[in-house]
């Protein structure tokens, strides 16, 4: 009787978690749907007559597609680049030996601390002086050094709790270095190695400080370009931002999908 009460907390307690975790994301797309009267009044509304004036009023936007275009190119190049780079030097951290490696592992950690205006401002003097100011390739490099650095430092910790019986039992069969790695190491972490690049995607694709800071119109990213409908006129637009919102989070779940496919392809060998 105790283990069936205790398994029916922890069941509705589960049930609240989820509850408190998508109803904001629920609101927000019941808001995408509404007019602004709908939104706007004391008592909120569960029932109303849907419109898709937000979502066409966004897409409508030529700013929106050319930052949605600014967007996959600099976050997926950024994030390609930060995984080809990062899990490779991830397992040499983790299986070899490399000299100052607790520092190498603390450098990594230390570029996540930084607040984003510590290294914006002087990232800004040094692309204005490039003549490279507010482009792709700047904007490409800024964010591999997030990719990269949390790429690096959560796939380390996965190789190393890969049993190095595997690595020694391919070494008796006549694989090196480099074969191991891409036949054994990486298909064998390469699920939990998902978690770091998906992670690392998302914080680039949301990030707002660096693109207000080193863009200005023609690399402006979407995030940028969604935190602009809030100054279309003197009544905040709320049913355009949380279709902005709504859109926002569309491309991350794309690339999740396709990588979770990818992923499996590579691992059953299709």
């Amino acid at each position: 009787m105790g283990r069936l009460i205790s398994r029916s907390t922890i069941l509705l307690l589960g049930v609240a978690l989820a509850v408190v975790a998508v109803f904001p994301i629920l609101w927000a797309v019941l808001n995408s749907l509404k007019n602004l009267l709908d939104i706007v009044t004391p008592t909120p509304r569960f029932i109303f007559t849907p419109t898709l004036d937000n979502y066409r009023q966004v897409i409508s936007s030529p700013e929106v597609l050319i930052a949605l275009e600014n967007s996959s190119v600099i976050v997926g190049t950024a994030v390609i680049l930060g995984t080809v780079l990062g899990v490779p030097a991830a397992y040499v951290i983790a299986r070899f030996h490399v000299p100052a490696k607790r520092d190498i592992q603390f450098f990594l950690l230390s570029l996540r601390f930084l607040p984003p205006v510590a290294v914006a401002i002087p990232l800004i003097a040094i692309w204005v002086d490039l003549g490279l100011y507010d482009t792709r390739f700047s904007m490409i490099v800024t964010y591999l050094l997030t990719t990269l650095s949390t790429i690096t430092w959560l796939s380390i910790p996965v190789f190393q709790r890969m049993p190095r019986e595997i690595e020694e039992a391919a070494t008796l069969d006549g694989y090196g270095p480099y074969a191991t790695f891409w036949r054994i190491a990486l298909p064998t972490c390469g699920n939990t190695l998902l978690g770091g690049i998906i992670f690392s995607f998302v914080l680039v694709w949301n990030e707002l400080m660096m693109g207000l800071a080193l863009t200005s119109s023609r690399s402006a990213t979407l995030p940028v370009v969604a935190s602009a409908f809030t100054s279309l006129g003197q009544e905040v637009p709320w049913g355009v931002i949380n279709a902005s919102t709504v859109l926002l989070a569309l491309p991350p779940i794309i690339f999740v999908g396709v990588l979770i496919r990818l992923l499996n392809s590579m691992v059953k060998g299709k």
